[in-house]
């Protein structure tokens, strides 16, 4: 095993929902929130109700809960069945008022009374004038819009590495430079990132491409990422996978331009004082200082060694000058990908690097996905999908 490797489990809940854990909840209309769990904490989720943080723990992910007064009741899962065919028409069916005569002031009076959100949708359906005259695929669209707007439930949906890129990329696309689940799966492919693996990182996509490389090298490996604040880079993704600290702080490092850069000369704290230190907060402090002095100084022998397995770019900033000056620590025959939301400058890039000559095929392609329903007698394309996951440039360094 390489110096600075880990064998430490990133992530040690085994599929159990813990006290402190980050879970991402499917609402009934769709959408998804991002709830930290605290034990004796009230999570609250608006419309839909709210209850105790205790009652999820030590479940597993993927179960679907009813809101019952602050109770949680677990809602078993519905198989799915094959609809039949049937003679209903939805032609020249009207959906106005005139075919519910259940009013939105009866339904609010039977939604304070307490009467359950299963209750108001069947009696909407009793009372429909033309339900019977939907074919059944139909029907299944009306029940499914009545619980998105009346159910109480939730999902707990586990927040792995594809669901929280999920989840982001529909919450705030552009804070993850259009890198779509697709497009990282394609950048930790193209730089064969794997268990004990030692990589650079460049990453200004919210941490994202810093929570794929970490996801891939499961606790056995080395990343450092190179950032443009002094501090440790806040990567709000990382948060969201409930990684350990003792875990990730062996695998994870990180470096600002400045102290990559091998002219700088860091401000390291003194071995000794000209007065005696004399209070205990005092000594905490000195020594706080040396141990990030000692560990910026390995973290940049670590960098300056060089022979890393890859480089992971993407930034705002020059691709060129960044590649120029990080592939030097890269070892022979290393992938180098960078990613881009706008293809023109990964085009020049393409055209730069051609001029150079250890730099070998350096190729762009367009990362594309269709996403299908998959549904009995229904597998189609989705009509609505996001137009791009950005662009990718791959080359080897000679």
């Amino acid at each position: 095993m390489q110096e600075g490797t880990s064998t430490l489990p990133l992530n040690t809940s085994r599929g159990l929902i813990q006290d402190g854990d980050t879970v991402l909840l499917r609402l009934p209309n769709g959408d998804v929130r991002s709830i930290k769990l605290e034990k004796d904490s009230t999570v609250n989720l608006g419309r839909v109700g709210s209850f105790n943080a205790s009652d999820l723990f030590n479940h597993t992910y993927g179960l679907t809960y009813d809101i019952s007064g602050k109770k949680l009741e677990v809602i078993p899962p519905r198989s799915i069945q094959e609809v039949e065919d049937t003679e209903a028409t939805n032609e020249l069916i009207n959906d106005g008022e005139f075919v519910q005569p259940l009013t939105s002031e009866e339904i609010e009076t039977l939604k304070k009374s307490g009467v359950p959100a299963s209750e108001i949708i069947k009696r909407q359906i009793e009372q429909h004038a033309n339900y019977s005259l939907k074919t059944e695929y139909s029907k299944e669209k009306y029940k499914k819009r009545k619980e998105a707007k009346y159910s109480k439930t939730f999902t707990t949906i586990e927040p792995t590495l594809f669901n929280v890129c999920e989840y982001w990329f529909k919450k705030d696309q552009s804070r993850l430079r259009d890198i779509r689940c697709d497009t990282l799966s394609q950048m930790l492919h193209l730089a064969s990132v794997r268990p004990g693996g030692r990589y650079i990182v460049v990453d200004d996509a919210s941490g994202i491409l810093v929570a794929g490389v970490l996801d891939r090298l499961s606790g056995d490996g080395r990343v450092i990422s190179i950032c443009d604040v002094e501090s440790s880079p806040a990567y709000p993704v990382l948060t969201q996978l409930n990684l350990k600290k003792e875990a990730l702080s062996t695998v994870l490092s990180s470096l600002n331009w400045a102290t990559a850069d091998e002219e700088y000369i860091p401000m390291l704290a003194a071995s000794g004082t000209s007065r005696e230190v004399k209070s205990e907060r005092q000594k905490v402090r000195a020594s706080k200082r040396k141990a990030a002095g000692d560990s910026l100084v390995s973290v940049r022998e670590e960098l300056f060694d060089g022979e890393f397995d890859g480089l992971l770019v993407a930034s705002e900033y020059d691709p060129l000058s960044i590649v120029e000056k990080l592939s030097p620590y890269l070892a022979g025959s290393a992938s180098i990908v960078v990613q881009s939301p706008n293809i023109q400058v990964l085009a020049d890039l393409q055209s730069q690097m051609r001029q150079i000559p250890h730099y070998l095929a350096p190729a762009v392609t367009e990362v594309w996905l269709r996403r299908y329903q998959v549904l009995p007698g229904r597998t189609h394309p989705f009509m609505n999908m996001s137009g791009s996951g950005g662009f990718l440039l791959h080359a080897i360094k000679m």
